[in-house]
């Protein structure tokens, strides 16, 4: 499968819709008779769908950086050293300090998200509006966007705890809802997801990335849609929908942990390189400028021998200081700038079928699972109690080294009602567990 960077030039009215992916080569889309957003959603050819396709991908790329470093920051994960006061500041509530909801971290994963949750929009109106697809391959986008909609909006509620649904009409958007509704919501549109692809035929009549590489026809990318499933059913507390849904996934308690869907990068024009990577330092040059310092209290809580912590982060040549914080280590996540990211993995999986069996009360189905973790990273079996309180610290344990600086912590103890226990790095500071919504949303 190749990447061709392909770009369509669209008049819209409420995102710009400049659509990028990986490549080493692309071309440029546009309609000569006149290029609006009504040109796609009346009428659309095959080939525009397929750009709102390449659009929808290249943008749920969007805002990752902000979500790694403002969460995990707030989580006590991170720190991010550079020109930037408030991340050493605002978000440790430094001196009284309060989140700022008109800031770039409280604007910038919610703008990344909905930008893509827009184009998905455009497409479920596009493909339901034109005569230029079969049933078969109308059900084929109608799957891909309805799954890739609902992954948008688990990480907007992971954020935020809250969520716009209704993004379709500009001057008449849905209101803001609470948590509850917004997953519920995400759930009927991974079940409708699911029922699509099932009528999709055997291919899709578009190319996915090679990000999607061996979840690009739908009966495979429908396991990336019960995956899905699987992670919306544990956030509800609900380990028996839960189990069902990975029943149908790529989850695999015996498989390659890395298995599953990525976001890919690329340094071409245009295109998009990983905002989590920074070049590690060296003896001969450390680096000072902008780095992602490791939180001590991740490396001061590891079991000793836990092969997590040389695999993600390095110890520095030298300890480094900003702001009254200091660290010994940093981060090493990512190989180079064009590294890919993770959807969804087989590791986070073993990890939600544990959690899942914790809440059925299947309690040594999900201690076998966290040996698997445990044992992947080195480590010796779990010889704790098997009751449900300790399982569940044993699973929040494994999450905060396996998902580390991948937005998750903060939504994890938030959700179980264990920010409190987040450390103070300095007298005065404060601990936040969600993300204001942005102020022109509250309009």
């Amino acid at each position: 499968m190749k990447n061709n960077i392909k770009i369509i030039v669209i008049k819209t009215f409420m995102i710009p819709i400049v659509f990028l992916m990986v490549s080493c080569t692309f071309d440029e889309v546009i309609d000569p008779n006149g290029p609006s957003v009504d040109g796609v959603l009346k009428g659309a050819s095959k080939g525009q769908l397929n750009e709102l396709v390449v659009g929808i991908e290249s943008t749920s790329r969007n805002g990752m950086a902000t979500e790694v470093m403002a969460n995990g920051t707030m989580a006590r994960e991170l720190y991010l050293f550079n020109a930037e006061p408030r991340y050493t500041g605002d978000m440790l509530g430094k001196g009284g300090l309060t989140l700022d909801n008109n800031s770039f971290y409280s604007t910038g994963s919610w703008n990344g998200n909905y930008r893509c949750i827009k184009n998905v929009s455009l497409l479920l109106e596009a493909v339901m509006n034109t005569d230029a697809v079969t049933e078969t391959e109308m059900n084929g986008y109608l799957g891909f966007a309805k799954t890739m909609m609902a992954e948008e909006l688990i990480q907007v509620l992971k954020s935020y705890g809250k969520a716009r649904l209704d993004v379709s009409d500009p001057d008449n958007m849905g209101p803001i809802v609470e948590f509850d509704e917004g997953l519920a919501r995400v759930r009927t549109l991974l079940d409708e997801g699911e029922q699509h692809l099932s009528n999709a035929g055997n291919n899709f009549v578009f190319e996915l990335s090679t990000g999607f590489e061996g979840f690009d026809t739908p009966s495979t990318f429908s396991e990336f849609n019960r995956a899905l499933a699987g992670v919306a059913a544990v956030y509800a507390g609900e380990g028996d929908a839960a189990l069902t849904a990975l029943t149908n996934s790529y989850f695999d308690l015996a498989g390659d942990l890395e298995i599953g869907p990525k976001h890919i990068f690329g340094l071409g024009g245009g295109d998009q390189s990983n905002p989590v990577f920074r070049v590690p330092s060296t003896v001969d040059k450390p680096n000072n400028g902008d780095q992602i310092i490791v939180h001590n209290s991740w490396i001061a809580d590891a079991e000793n021998g836990d092969t997590r912590v040389a695999e993600k982060t390095a110890l520095r040549p030298n300890p480094t200081t900003q702001d009254d914080l200091s660290g010994t280590h940093e981060a090493l996540l990512y190989e180079s700038d064009t590294s890919p990211i993770d959807f969804l993995r087989n590791e986070e999986l073993i990890l939600v079928y544990a959690e899942a069996n914790i809440l059925a009360n299947n309690l040594q189905d999900a201690e076998d699972a966290l040996n698997v973790i445990r044992n992947s990273a080195s480590l010796p079996d779990y010889t704790g109690a098997q009751t449900v309180a300790a399982l569940t610290a044993e699973l929040l344990k494994q999450r905060r080294y396996s998902l580390w600086a991948e937005n998750h912590r903060l939504f994890d103890l938030r959700r179980y009602g264990l920010s409190n226990t987040l450390p103070i790095d300095r007298a005065g500071d404060q601990v936040f567990n969600v993300m204001p919504i942005p102020l022109p949303e509250n309009n």
